[in-house]
């Protein structure tokens, strides 16, 4: 297995503490990859192998422990010692009644308890009814530029150009599984397809009980076509009636919450930055691995600008940023992302290919009057520099940076 670190270093500090830790993210993006990393690392510290519960309860080897009574009793049986016990509970929300069970686990037992699962809705909801204060909730997104180069070295050979190796990435998007084999194009969209279409029916259709999966799909097409655009809810629904097909704005929310929750889709929305203050209308949402929007869309190259200012939401949805898109009198700044007080503002565009298109990029950054770093980010090599303290960066240059500050 590939070590992914950044994910490791972030659960290390509440390894034995009394939180829950809750691994999340959507489907085959290395939540059970992170559990065995985690095993593997207490196995290494002295942990004993029994004091290591791990289940995957989408493996029919546990299919009688789906009900919480069944599990409670099965760790029951397991907990022998008076030592400390690990939990590591794969996709959890396959369990009914999971929420009281977990509970009853940290009140009866001296156990360290680490869950994941694919819904964020589910599992933020109930952990807030059940577990209040004693939760802690790690994201793990699809890989970085950075993990898949780490990837490509660990199962290929063969050396790269820097430029293939971004435009596969570009291409192929960031599941782990497509990495591990040298897939065409055809067949890793067929992969991703395979993944998008058990999120769309275990994550989605069964779980918010939707009853219309042809609407439902129509929705996402839509959305994915507007990946970079910001829109509202009344903007599906009258592109709808376009179509003959009646749907109100609440259908059409409802839809991107359960989208939202499957991971398929993230809301960004929209910050004043004079007024720092964060608008409710007019949001953008992008995909959690652009790989999705070419297995269900097809290759669009017209849509190259939003297919990078997604690239660059999901790195900074990776360090662990608030996400934002800025609002500046009429202007747009692409991102506007918060940590610890600290704030970064970015531009993202295709190419530098003249100065009309220079001064628009930088000029929106140059008129925000704080000392916090601003970037322009683009896929063009060869114009370098900064201006008035402005930076451009090639996009994966800005991709391995280090740190942003």
């Amino acid at each position: 297995m590939i070590l992914r670190s950044s994910y490791l270093e972030e659960i290390r500090p509440f390894i034995n503490s009394p939180q829950i830790k809750i691994i999340t993210g959507i489907r085959r993006s290395g939540k059970s990859t992170i559990l065995r990393l985690l095993k593997e690392e207490f196995l290494t510290n002295g942990v004993k192998q029994e004091q290591i519960l791990a289940i995957n309860f989408e493996s029919f080897a546990y299919s009688e422990l789906l009900k919480a009574s069944k599990l409670y009793q099965f760790v029951k049986s397991e907990i022998k010692t008076q030592q400390k016990y690990y939990l590591l509970l794969d996709e959890i929300q396959e369990v009914e009644d999971w929420e009281k069970v977990v509970n009853s686990f940290l009140v009866d037992f001296d156990v360290d308890i680490y869950l994941t699962g694919s819904n964020s809705h589910l599992l933020s909801s109930e952990l807030a009814t059940f577990l209040a204060g004693r939760f802690v909730e790690i994201n793990i997104y699809t890989l970085s530029y950075k993990e898949y180069i780490n990837f490509r070295n660990h199962y290929f050979s063969e050396e790269q150009n820097k430029e293939n190796l971004f435009l596969n990435y570009l291409r192929k998007g960031g599941f782990p599984v497509i990495h591990t084999a040298n897939y065409p194009e055809e067949s890793a969209y067929k992969v991703v397809y395979d993944i998008y279409s058990s999120v769309i029916l275990r994550d989605t259709v069964q779980r918010y009980k939707i009853r219309d999966v042809e609407l439902l799909e129509r929705v996402i097409k839509y959305a994915f076509d507007n990946i970079g655009n910001t829109f509202s809810g009344k903007n599906v629904a009258d592109y709808f009636k376009s179509q003959q097909r009646k749907m109100d704005v609440n259908t059409v929310y409802n839809y991107l919450n359960a989208l939202e929750g499957a991971y398929i889709l993230y809301r960004v929305p929209r910050y004043d930055v004079k007024g720092k203050e964060i608008l409710k209308t007019q949001e953008k949402y992008y995909a959690s691995d652009i790989s999705i929007i070419y297995a269900t869309m097809g290759n669009r190259d017209r849509m190259i600008s939003g297919i990078l200012e997604n690239i660059v939401f999901l790195e900074l949805k990776r360090r662990g940023y608030k996400v934002y898109i800025g609002k500046l009198d009429r202007s747009e700044i692409d991102f506007v992302a918060e940590k610890q007080g600290d704030k970064i503002y970015i531009q993202v565009a295709y190419k530098l290919e003249n100065e009309e298109t220079i001064q628009r990029e930088f000029g929106n950054l140059l008129t925000i009057n704080d000392q916090f770093p601003k970037y322009v980010v683009t896929m063009d090599e060869f114009w370098k520099g900064s201006i008035e303290g402005v930076k451009h960066l090639y996009l994966t240059d800005f991709l391995l940076l280090d740190n942003l500050y």
